[in-house]
C-alpha cells in the first residue's frame, strides 16, 4: 500500500509544479512516399498546451517530386474543424526532416504535403506521412 501512495504522490506534485506528460507516435507513409518514416513527440506545457516536435527519415525534398514541389507543409486537423497550416517542415542534404510547434488542441490529426508554397491555406495534395495525437491531460 505505502508504494501506492508514494507514487500518487509524486503524480500529484509533478502535476501541481507542472511536469509535462509526454508521449509519441509514428507517422504513416503514405505509398508514393515507401521509405519515408518519422515520429511525433509531444508534452503538456505549463499551460496545458501541446508542444510537438517532428522527426523525419528517407523524406526526399520536395524538389526531387514528380510533380516538383517547394516545400513541405505541416498541418494540424482538429475533429470537426478545417486543416491549419503549422509550418514548414525542412528537410536537410541526410534527407532528415524536422520541425516544432504549439497547439492548444488536445487531439488533432497531423499530416505532411507537398506544396509549391510555403502559405497555403488549405492542402493541394495528399497527406504523405499521417497521425493522430491524442494528449492525456
Amino acid at each position: 500500500m505505502k508504494p501506492i501512495s508514494i507514487a500518487a504522490g509524486i503524480l500529484m506534485v509533478c502535476t501541481l509544479i507542472g511536469i509535462a506528460f509526454a508521449g509519441e507516435v509514428p507517422l504513416i507513409a503514405d505509398p508514393s512516399v515507401p521509405a519515408a518514416t518519422g515520429k511525433v513527440n509531444f508534452l503538456h506545457d505549463k499551460n496545458g498546451n501541446i508542444k510537438f516536435h517532428i522527426d523525419t527519415k528517407h523524406l526526399a525534398r520536395p524538389n526531387s517530386l514528380t510533380p516538383s514541389k517547394s516545400v513541405y507543409v505541416v498541418w494540424i486537423q482538429p475533429r470537426g474543424k478545417d486543416p491549419i497550416n503549422a509550418g514548414v517542415l525542412t528537410v536537410n542534404d541526410q534527407l532528415e526532416g524536422s520541425f516544432r510547434a504549439t497547439t492548444p488542441h488536445q487531439t488533432f490529426d497531423l499530416f505532411i504535403t507537398a506544396e509549391d508554397s510555403a502559405n497555403v491555406d488549405h492542402p493541394t495534395g495528399p497527406p504523405l506521412l499521417k497521425t493522430t495525437v491524442q494528449a492525456q491531460s
